[in-house]
């Protein structure tokens, strides 16, 4: 059996490497010349790093890994602490498995490492994918094209598979632009702290996290603007404007903002969960499926939660089809939740207004130190959730 994988990110790779390991021949064509990454960070919570294990791909991370003591929220401007959750050691130990922080890059790069362990020249780079066929085939741009017994469209939230699949719509913009920067933490007069850290503001808020052994800091800041902006990972953005936006933030914003050595600024878009994922042997995941909001930091582990669910329905369906029904049917409850759930968290992250704060805030930090189990218990099902387990 050999699956044609349109897209050589995340999804695309982790899909590849589980079919590989259930004895597919499968080959990844991925648009771009090269297998390259912006600079950006990722977190990966327990569910995610299942996934990983059991892809055998954790071991070429285990370097430039960086696992934070906490969870933590601050407010933005003061940088008061609202609430700090353990998760050293203590994640392992309540889902099975550490909550940790990757370099995007180094995750695509230890799946491309890994992939080629099982099947060397697996990844065609240069192939942008124009097409399919419902029996398995794709077309590219160049006009040729390529017969399988799967296509899985990992393309992204401009996904040419789902467009063919489900007709031509536009990604609804959310109102929310990103900014996103990685610094040396050697720039820094005011390092971010050793968490996973939430800044909470009034229509804004930033996560800073640390990467690559504890080396690098990212930034992520989130900000409501009623127009949208170019989407685009790569569009470099003005650090006057990322400065105006987190005017008045804590020292530690404005420094990262301030020492960057490149601001990406992209609108941030989703979808509303689809309903379907599959035209005959022809099937969409990860953000060609269910876009969603970096809130919950759930993008890339329900990316490689999507690709070990299907290798593992298509290993025991009666056929491809019957295994691509019962892989939408056993995703789409479960995406369509986290994309709900990673849009109010945004909301809850706005407000902290310089007068409403403390009365918003005031009871989750009460909570936390009343009852901090109660707070985790309210990540379990999604942290909890093992697909290398239950699928």
């Amino acid at each position: 059996m050999r699956a044609l994988i349109a897209g050589g990110g995340i999804g695309g790779l982790s899909t590849a490497i589980a079919l590989r390991l259930r004895g597919w021949d499968v080959s990844v064509f991925e648009q771009a010349p090269a297998l390259t990454e912006m600079g950006a960070g990722l977190q990966i919570s327990p569910n995610g790093w299942h996934v990983l294990e059991a892809l055998g791909v954790s071991e070429h991370l285990r370097q430039t890994l960086f696992e934070p003591d906490a969870i933590e929220m601050r407010l933005g401007v003061s940088g008061r602490q609202v609430f700090s959750l353990q998760m050293k050691g203590y994640a392992a130990q309540r889902w099975g498995a550490p909550y940790v922080h990757v370099h995007r890059a180094d995750l695509v790069d230890a799946l491309a490492a890994r992939l080629t362990e099982l099947t060397p020249g697996a990844v065609q780079t240069g192939q942008g994918v124009s097409g399919y066929d419902p029996d398995g085939s794709i077309q590219f741009e160049d006009g040729s094209r390529v017969s399988g017994d799967l296509v899985v469209g990992a393309d992204g939230l401009h996904s040419v598979v789902r467009h063919q699949m489900l007709g031509p719509d536009k990604p609804r913009y959310t109102g929310n632009i990103a900014w996103r920067a990685v610094v040396p933490m050697d720039a820094l007069d005011h390092p971010p702290p050793p968490t996973a850290c939430v800044w909470v503001g009034d229509k804004r808020h930033a996560v800073t996290t640390r990467l690559r052994a504890g080396t690098l800091a990212n930034f992520v800041g989130m900000v409501e603007e009623p127009e949208p902006a170019p989407e685009g990972w790569r569009i470099e953005g003005s650090r006057d404007d990322a400065m105006a936006a987190f005017a008045d933030w804590n020292p530690t914003i404005a420094g990262l903002i301030a020492a960057a050595p490149l601001l990406n600024r992209w609108a941030l878009f989703d979808r509303a969960p689809l309903p379907r994922w599959h035209d005959g042997q022809v099937t969409l995941l990860g953000d060609a499926a269910h876009p969603m909001l970096p809130s919950m930091a759930q993008g890339a582990v329900q990316a490689l939660e999507d690709a070990w669910t299907l290798a593992t329905v298509l290993d025991s369906a009666a056929s491809v089809e019957a295994g691509l029904q019962r892989y939408f049917d056993q995703r789409i409850d479960r995406t369509a939740r986290i994309q709900a759930g990673s849009a109010a968290n945004a909301r809850i992250f706005h407000k902290a207004t310089p007068i409403g704060s403390v009365g918003f805030y005031g009871p989750m930090a009460l909570g936390a130190r009343v009852a901090p189990g109660l707070i985790h218990a309210r990540q379990d099902w999604v942290y909890r959730h093992d697909v290398t387990q239950t699928t």
